[in-house]
């Protein structure tokens, strides 16, 4: 049995307390400093987190362009070198099959970051002219207000230059590196990558470099309270990727694959595959769907966009009372409700997660929540709702069903509030100048 230890990895071990969990056959940093200090980190000074490093789709061929095209809901003209795209892809049902960052390199060759391989597959099972690979990268996110400052400690260079959603290299611990502009804190963030092997390399410089400033080495416990307070909806755990539900897919991939990664909770129907799928107008990224190409789930997203029933993605702020009652149900008699872990609740700690409550308005079904975070900044519990768009106005008050299908169940009042929660000093918006 190969030790884990001995797997290549994107992080150095370090002789002091830490703990680790395996993710997706990975093993990931599950906890450093703790919970409450690693969920201040993007607030106070920065952090590091390498959770998104593994296999990374690569594309190139006389058809890539092509290819890529009739892949991505989004329009890629006008897609040199140095540019990112959220490149969103999905099935015939327009439902999301994966998505995530995608780059094009000036010799042709496609990079989409931690998106999963539906892209590999579609490459090997289409007829476009393509060669597929996945390459083993590592991916080192750097967020907070003081990221840019962290990045130039550890380079030696100025990287003011660097735009929202743009990259370029630099020389980090002897190692060039791709450094882009883009995170999932919601406010000043950046990627660092490349090989696997320089992975531990580089987050020790980087680390090393900033410890004096406070960056905080974030783990896997706490990673999704920034997706909830910054308003990024996470494949997996917000919402299940069509690619789990496409028979093609699942008989290429192995079915062994979905008993590794797969699980449902929640009090929806573990058997409704809908209720755990999203189309990118019900997660807010109508902007990355164009019709102005021919592209997989195209007729079912134009249906999508004029229904009348359009559902979209809110911040639901959980009343306090409702949240602590659940707590006390472990000091009483009886079946007491789901316990909810801190901060993140499902635990992102056994692979994807597919968690469903069912919402309600006076006691008719009206969308769905994702899991719960708890934020020590805002002193409350939030969640992901993907709601009937009539009650998306903030101050709408619902019920969320937290539970399990077929156990005890708690309601949850719950208010919709601004989305993101989180708003100061978007990466969109601030002029990287001012944080040099």
């Amino acid at each position: 049995m190969t030790d884990l230890f001995d797997q290549p990895r994107a992080f150095p071990y370090y002789d002091e307390s830490a703990s680790y969990v395996t993710v997706g056959g990975r093993f990931r940093q599950w906890e450093h400093s703790g919970w409450k200090a690693e969920s201040l980190s993007w607030k106070n000074s920065c952090y590091i987190h390498t959770g998104l490093s593994g296999p990374v789709v690569c594309i190139d061929g006389p058809d890539a362009d092509k290819f890529i095209a009739w892949l991505c809901t989004n329009s890629l003209k006008n897609f040199p070198e140095g540019v990112m795209r959220h490149a969103v892809m999905c099935k015939d049902d327009g439902l999301i099959a994966a998505h995530g960052i995608l780059q094009r390199y000036d010799n042709g060759m496609y990079r989409h970051f931690a998106a999963g391989p539906w892209a590999l597959y579609k490459g090997m099972t289409g007829d476009f002219n393509v060669r597929v690979w996945m390459e083993d990268m590592y991916l080192s996110q750097i967020a907070g207000p003081r990221s840019l400052e962290a990045l130039q400690r550890a380079s030696g260079e100025d990287l003011s230059d660097i735009a929202f959603l743009r990259y370029r290299t630099t020389t980090i611990a002897g190692k060039t590196v791709e450094v882009g502009r883009i995170g999932m804190s919601g406010n000043l963030a950046y990627e660092v990558r490349g090989p696997i092997e320089d992975g531990p390399a580089v987050y020790d410089a980087i680390y090393q470099a900033n410890r004096e400033i406070g960056i905080e080495r974030l783990g896997w416990r706490t990673y999704l309270v920034n997706h909830v307070e910054g308003g990024f909806p996470q494949q997996g755990w917000t919402f299940g990727l069509g690619q789990s539900y496409d028979p093609g897919f699942r008989k290429w991939i192995g079915e062994d694959h979905f008993a590794l990664h797969g699980q449902r909770t929640g009090s929806y129907d573990p058997a409704d595959n809908r209720a755990r799928q999203r189309t990118p107008f019900e997660v807010n990224w109508g902007s990355a769907v164009r019709f102005n190409h021919d592209f997989l789930g195209r007729e079912a997203l134009e249906k999508a966009a004029q229904s009348p029933d359009q559902r979209r993605t809110v911040t639901l702020r959980w009343n306090a009372e409702d949240v602590i009652d659940i707590y006390a149900s472990l000091y009483q008699q009886g079946e007491e409700y789901r316990t909810m872990d801190l901060p993140t609740t499902p635990p992102w700690s056994h692979g994807m997660l597919e968690h469903a409550d069912r919402i309600l308005k006076d006691g008719k079904l009206v969308g769905i929540s994702s899991g719960s975070i708890y934020s020590y900044y805002f002193r409350e519990n939030l969640s992901m709702g993907c709601i009937d768009e009539e009650l998306a106005t903030p101050g709408t008050e619902l019920i969320v069903q937290w539970g399990d299908f077929g156990r005890r169940i708690k309601d949850v009042r719950v208010t919709v509030d601004q989305f993101p929660y989180l708003t100061a000093e978007r990466n969109s918006d601030v002029s990287p100048a001012t944080t040099a």
